[in-house]
């Protein structure tokens, strides 16, 4: 058995109204701030009820909100470009994954003298990064606490991993209230992602223990949230239900691996645009008759905890069980089934499966793959 080493840099809120105390957060490490923003967020006044607690406790700042092409090295040269000509002391992310990419970009690079490709292309930082509090909106992302950070390269349209130094993110604040901007579809395409990016942590090389109790417990919440307490004595909201198994989801992820959903959505959002939920949801029922293949006993048992199958069923009875409570919440939901759904070319995901095959994360993948093994399963679920 491999060595168990936990090791986690950002401290964690997590409630109701969390974002109220933004302002005491920054202030402990600097006055001046650059906050990324996403322009969404701005319209649905989300933006008011994080610069109020800044204006209270005298931050001084200035918004970034250029994001509507993701995290592309294009923008963060950008965001980069200002943050240094402002001397910040730090960065506010606040929003889904693609914001808070780019923040962890200008935060990894902010003080190195070289040039951003020179990161794009592999280098990894030499220098301590800027603080970086990240406030996400949406419940769940794979890379927040990872020391990978995707971003999609200008030059290629092609998704690449930025190396980050420990220690990047100081906060990172849930508050389950930012989720309730979120559309029905939305949240029910992440709802389901969270759980696939749950079960490949289950499921990774990397797994431990403490990932596995971690995923076992997250995805105790998520059944909650999607399907209400079988004993009625669970009250909690549903959006803090989610916001908790999505935290939960994310900090497996870090200490294991992501999975072959987590890293198609990637490429496929590079190349195409398509949303990376969209994309794992999609994937998800795959994922798990290709894990039932080789962990089985794993998959049966989140089955069972997310009462997808019940306790008595067998191990094939479970893992059926779960590949069907999948499809049903996608049509449910009036989620996409297929991949062909998102107007996508089988030409393209050729394409995005060669570019998973560039990646550092298919050595991590539950299983050995190849660019062609990803393919094939991009074609199943096409």
């Amino acid at each position: 058995m491999a060595d168990f080493i936990f090791k986690i840099s950002p401290n964690i809120v997590l409630g109701s109204y969390a974002i109220t105390r933004i302002g005491q957060y920054a202030q402990e490490l600097g006055s001046k701030f650059m906050v990324i923003i996403d322009p969404m967020l701005k319209e649905v006044g989300i933006s008011d009820k994080i610069l109020q607690p800044l204006d209270e406790h005298k931050i001084d700042y200035f918004i970034f909100d250029e994001i509507t092409n993701g995290a592309t090295t294009q923008i963060i040269s950008q965001a980069l470009t200002l943050s240094r000509e402002a001397h910040i002391h730090g960065v506010i992310a606040v929003g889904g994954a693609k914001t808070i990419n780019i923040a962890k970009s200008v935060c990894s690079i902010f003080y190195e003298v070289h040039d951003l490709y020179e990161f794009v292309d592999g280098a990894s930082p030499t220098v301590a990064p800027l603080p970086l509090l990240c406030v996400p909106s949406t419940m769940r992302d794979p890379f927040i606490f990872s020391p990978f950070t995707p971003v999609i390269d200008s030059r290629s349209n092609k998704n690449r991993l930025l190396r980050n130094k420990d220690g990047l993110v100081k906060l990172v604040l849930f508050d389950p209230n930012l989720s309730l901007t979120l559309t029905e579809n939305q949240t029910a395409s992440m709802a389901i992602e969270t759980l696939c990016l749950a079960t490949e942590s289950y499921i990774s090389q990397k797994s431990t223990f403490f990932s596995d109790m971690i995923v076992e417990k997250g995805m105790e919440l998520l059944g909650y949230a999607l399907d209400g307490s079988p004993t009625l004595t669970i009250t909690t909201p549903a959006e803090v239900l989610l916001t908790q198994g999505g935290c939960m989801a994310s900090l497996a992820s870090s200490m294991s691996a992501p999975g072959c959903a987590t890293l198609l959505a990637q490429t496929i959002n590079a190349r195409c645009r398509i949303s990376r939920s969209l994309v794992s949801s999609i994937l998800y029922p795959y994922i798990i008759e290709d894990a039932a293949k080789f962990k089985a006993d794993k998959i049966a048992k989140l089955s069972k905890i997310l009462r997808a199958a019940p306790e008595e069923a067998t191990q094939e009875e479970a893992v059926s069980g779960l590949t069907e409570y999948v499809r049903q919440k996608l049509a449910q939901n009036n989620l996409p089934a297929r991949l062909k759904d998102l107007s996508i070319t089988i030409d393209q995901l050729a394409l995005c499966a060669e570019d998973a095959g560039e990646l550092d994360l298919i050595n991590m993948l539950p299983r050995s793959m190849t660019s062609d093994d990803l393919f094939d399963l991009l074609k199943l679920a096409f």
